[in-house]
């Protein structure tokens, strides 16, 4: 009789065992789902900044161009664009700065669960004016989110898009949408107020990425290269641009790493004006997250104009 029990008992504990093992398993289970990350493809590292400091921890994200490449030169591969084909968002800025590649990519990739957000939707674009370069490029100025308010724009189209592509999460992207926007908000704030103290409006960088900016703050740029960055300044472009400087007391002429660096020291030595570095944010560089590169660009040219 106390053989039957003990056995009895035995089974009753390994029932009871293999029912928390299973319970741990499906408890598990739930937990990496949870975990899942949000698959996220990218243009390239602009883009990236905005869907990381709206995802942080809830985001994988893949770049399509990587830093140190020249994106506006940029033709992707096969194997550049195999994580479409997963991924269930795709980020690019639109306004012509993917043109070259973007419509063949999207034939490409077979999902047809895809979110695509073009991140410039809704904002007011700057026009070109050279019809060389509507031919070439495009008629638009693509550098939105070389400016605070434009990252505003993005930063919203990307959150609206992870609100919809995981729900189950939507406070914690709302939340992190507007701390980002806080952010970008003190420090054009902040820079409003610079820049209304100075009279002088004129600076020159290395290519005309910083119309959207200068929109912002009222500001003038002028520039060595074009919006696209195609190729070095022809000599009768030099001669202006140097004319240019004199004329307006240009102390700075702001240098870009991937955009003819050794022009824009050659032009800074001959109206006896400085090399400063400033950052497009096409590439990661310095470590620097969106909001230190554009603190960095906005603080180098305020000083600049004083």
């Amino acid at each position: 009789m106390v053989k039957k029990f003990f056995l009895s008992f035995l089974l009753f504990c390994m029932i009871l065992s293999l029912s928390a093992c299973g319970s741990s398993g499906n408890d598990s289970s739930t937990a990496q789902q949870q975990q899942a990350k949000l698959k996220v493809v990218v243009s390239f590292n602009a883009m990236k900044e905005f869907a990381q400091a709206i995802g942080k921890d809830k985001v994988d994200i893949q770049t399509i161009i990587p830093d140190g490449t020249e994106p506006h030169d940029f033709e992707p591969t096969a194997n550049d664009l195999e994580g479409l084909s997963t991924a269930k968002i795709f980020i690019y800025n639109g306004f012509g700065m993917e043109n070259s590649w973007l419509d063949k990519a999207l034939q490409a990739v077979n999902n047809k669960n895809l979110i695509i957000v073009e991140a410039s939707k809704g904002a007011t674009p700057i026009a070109n004016t050279d019809p060389e370069v509507i031919k070439d490029d495009g008629q638009y100025d693509p550098h939105l989110w070389v400016s605070l308010k434009g990252a505003e724009i993005e930063a919203k189209n990307i959150k609206d898009a992870f609100v919809t592509a995981d729900p189950a999460n939507k406070d914690y992207y709302e939340k992190n949408y507007t701390d980002f926007y806080n952010q970008l908000e003190q420090l054009y704030t902040e820079y409003d107020n610079k820049f209304k103290s100075v009279t002088n409006k004129s600076f020159v960088t290395g290519h005309a990425a910083f119309g959207y900016l200068s929109r912002d703050f009222e500001l003038k740029q002028n520039s060595v290269e074009d919006v696209f960055a195609d190729g070095e300044p022809s000599a009768k472009k030099l001669k202006e641009l140097t004319d240019y400087c004199k004329e307006n007391q240009i102390k700075t002429i702001f240098v870009e790493d991937m955009v003819s660096p050794k022009v824009s020291e050659a032009l800074a030595n001959e109206v006896g004006a400085k090399a400063e570095k400033i950052y497009t944010i096409e590439s990661k560089e310095d470590n620097k997250d969106y909001i230190q590169s554009m603190r960095n660009n906005l603080e180098e040219i305020y000083t600049s104009l004083k």
